[in-house]
């Protein structure tokens, strides 16, 4: 007959070794685990400095957002001055030219007053020869100039037919005559000379 008291004693035994076995597989999990963790604590620093680069793009973005508000505030002062002296000058560009023309209405005044009392035509024309003489000087310092008309090639730009006579006298185009003069400053066209062209005969 089998002892039962041996077979007990076996089973413990083997009850011991399971133990055993289970308890250094924990102790080996425990051990993975304290390496996982303390790797992930090496890699933090990395993800730190990770974060600290970050801050120079961040103060480079707000250096430059600086520096366009500060640009963006000039520009707009540059705006609102050009725009006032506009306006200034809009509103007082022909003061220098009319403090000019004041001395012509002075010379007209003076030459009204002197024909009063005159009878002499050859006096009146001297004292409407010199008025006419100071205000054409007066534009002329301005900047007014006579277009070229008589004698010359008929040019668009500058000229606006009005009539055409057909002559062999004159060369086609030529400006026979001026109906009216024209005026420029500097190289803008004020108003065209209005003229007669000559035309080939038929």
């Amino acid at each position: 007959m089998e002892n039962p008291f041996k077979k007990s004693s076996e089973q413990n035994k083997e009850n011991e070794e399971i133990q055993a076995e289970i308890e250094e597989n924990l102790d080996s999990k425990t051990v993975e685990n304290e390496e996982e963790t303390s790797e992930n604590t090496e890699e933090e620093p990395i993800i730190v400095s990770q974060d600290e680069g970050i801050n120079p793009l961040q103060e480079k973005y707000e250096q430059l957002n600086n520096q366009y508000i500060r640009l963006a505030a000039d520009f707009d002062n540059f705006r609102k001055r050009q725009a006032q002296e506009r306006e200034a000058l809009l509103k007082y560009g022909a003061e220098s030219t009319l403090k000019k023309m004041l001395e012509v209405l002075d010379n007209f005044e003076r030459g009204m007053k002197a024909i009063e009392t005159v009878d002499d035509c050859d006096k009146v024309k001297e004292c409407y020869n010199l008025a006419y003489k100071n205000f054409t000087d007066v534009l002329s310092k301005a900047g007014l100039e006579t277009i070229k008309s008589e004698g010359e090639s008929f040019d668009p730009n500058f000229h606006e037919a009005v009539m055409q006579t057909p002559t062999s006298e004159t060369p086609e185009n030529t400006i026979i005559a001026e109906l009216q003069k024209g005026y420029k400053l500097g190289d803008k066209v004020l108003r065209p000379a209005l003229v007669n062209v000559a035309a080939a005969e038929q």
